[in-house]
C-alpha cells in the first residue's frame, strides 16, 4: 500500500520546512510513505527548500502562477503515474495537522468510503471572523443542496483520495478545486466521509482570495457553473417555467380583455406574451441540448476513467516486474510540467 502527500506550493518557502518535517514517515496499513511538492510558479526558493529537505518528487509548473485547482489536479495526475494507493492532498502553509493523517485516510484502508475530506472545527478557530464562519457554514449548506454530499467543511482542502477516486476526478475551475470536486464526487458513485481534524496556528493570510466579497462571488460562480453542468435540464427548466407562467397569466389577461371588454387597447400585452413563451420554449430547447450534451461528457470521462486505469494497472504491473528502487534512487525526482 502506497501512500503520496502531495503539497501544492506558491512561495512556501518560509512554512514548507514545518510541513515536511510533520509529515509521518511511516503509518499502520501503509508499507510506503513519499511526499509529492507542486511548485507552481513560485518566485523564492520553494523547490530548493523541497530538494534541501529530502522530498522524493518536485513537480514544476513552469514559471507562471497557474492556480491552485490546476496544481492540486497536476499533483493528482502525477501521484497516479507514480502508482500511489491513496494519495492525501495537504496545503503548503501548514495550515492542518498532519497528525490526523492517520484518521484520514482509515475509511479508505478500510474501503469505508473513496473520498474522506477532514472537517476543521470552524467555531473554535480564532482566526476565523464571525463572518468568515458564517460564510463556511453557508457555503457548506449550499454546497450540500447542490450536490447531495454532507459534508461539514466543504472548503477543507486536507483530504483523502483512493486511487480510483482520483482517476475520476476532473475540475474545470482554475482557482479552487474543492467545492467543485464535492459536487463533481456528488453526481458520481464515490463513497465520501468526513473526518475531525486539528488546524495549526495561523501562518499567513490566504493568498487564493483577497477578500470575503472575492471568495463569496468565485465560490458562487463555481457552484452555479458545475451544477449547469451536472444539472443543465434542471437549471434551464428552473428558468424557462417561471417565463412561461407569467407568459400565460399576461395571455390570459389579453383573452379576458379580448372577449369582455374592448382588446384591441391590449395587443401590448399579447406581444409581451408571445415573447416570454417563446424565450421559455427556447430555453427548454436549450436545456434538452445541453442535457445530451452532458451525457455525451459523461461517456467521455468514462472512458478518461478507463484510459487511466488501464495506464494506472500497466505502470503497477511494469514496476512489479522489476527491483525495487531505494530510497536514494527515488529521492528528489525533479520533474517540470509545461501547461
Amino acid at each position: 500500500m502506497k501512500l503520496i502527500i502531495q503539497i501544492p506550493c506558491y512561495n512556501e518557502e518560509m512554512t514548507l520546512p514545518d510541513v515536511i518535517n510533520d509529515l509521518p514517515r511511516e503509518l499502520p496499513g501503509v508499507d510506503k510513505i513519499e511526499y509529492l511538492v507542486i511548485d507552481d510558479g513560485s518566485s523564492d526558493n520553494t523547490a530548493q527548500v523541497a530538494r534541501e529537505l529530502g522530498v522524493h518528487h518536485i513537480l514544476s509548473l513552469g514559471n507562471k502562477n497557474r492556480g491552485l485547482a490546476v496544481a492540486f489536479m497536476a499533483g493528482i495526475n502525477k501521484c497516479l503515474e507514480l502508482g500511489a494507493d491513496i494519495i492525501v492532498n495537504t496545503d503548503g502553509d501548514n495550515q492542518y495537522d498532519a497528525s490526523c493523517i492517520n484518521e484520514l485516510i482509515s475509511p479508505i484502508l478500510t474501503s469505508q468510503a473513496d473520498v474522506v475530506i477532514g472537517s476543521r472545527p470552524i467555531d473554535q478557530i480564532e482566526d476565523f471572523s464571525k463572518t468568515k464562519k458564517y460564510l463556511q457554514h453557508l457555503g457548506s449548506w449550499v454546497v450540500h443542496n447542490f450536490s447531495g454530499v454532507d459534508i461539514p467543511d466543504a472548503a477543507s482542502g486536507f483530504r483523502a483520495y483512493s486511487a480510483e477516486a482520483a482517476m475520476r476526478l476532473q475540475i474545470f475551475s482554475g482557482y479552487d478545486y474543492t467545492i467543485e470536486s464535492i459536487i463533481h464526487i456528488g453526481h458520481t458513485n464515490m463513497k465520501v466521509s468526513s473526518v475531525p481534524i486539528r488546524v495549526n496556528p495561523k501562518t499567513r493570510e490566504s493568498r487564493l482570495f483577497p477578500s470575503i466579497w472575492s471568495y463569496i462571488i468565485r465560490s458562487g460562480s463555481i457552484i452555479l457553473r458545475s451544477y449547469i453542468t451536472y444539472k443543465p435540464l434542471r437549471t434551464f427548466l428552473y428558468c424557462a417555467v417561471p417565463l412561461a407562467l407569467f407568459g400565460l397569466a399576461i395571455c390570459l389577461r389579453f383573452m379576458y380583455f379580448f372577449i369582455f371588454i374592448d382588446g384591441s387597447e391590449h395587443i401590448q400585452s399579447l406581444i409581451l406574451a408571445a415573447i416570454l413563451l417563446i424565450i421559455s420554449f427556447s430555453m427548454v430547447v436549450l436545456g434538452i441540448l445541453a442535457d445530451l450534451i452532458s451525457n455525451n461528457r459523461k461517456l467521455i470521462q468514462e472512458s478518461i476513467f478507463l484510459q487511466r486505469k488501464q495506464q494506472y494497472d500497466a505502470r503497477r504491473n511494469s514496476t512489479n516486474n522489476i527491483s525495487e528502487l531505494t530510497n536514494e534512487d527515488i529521492s528528489n525526482h525533479e520533474e517540470v510540467l509545461h501547461i
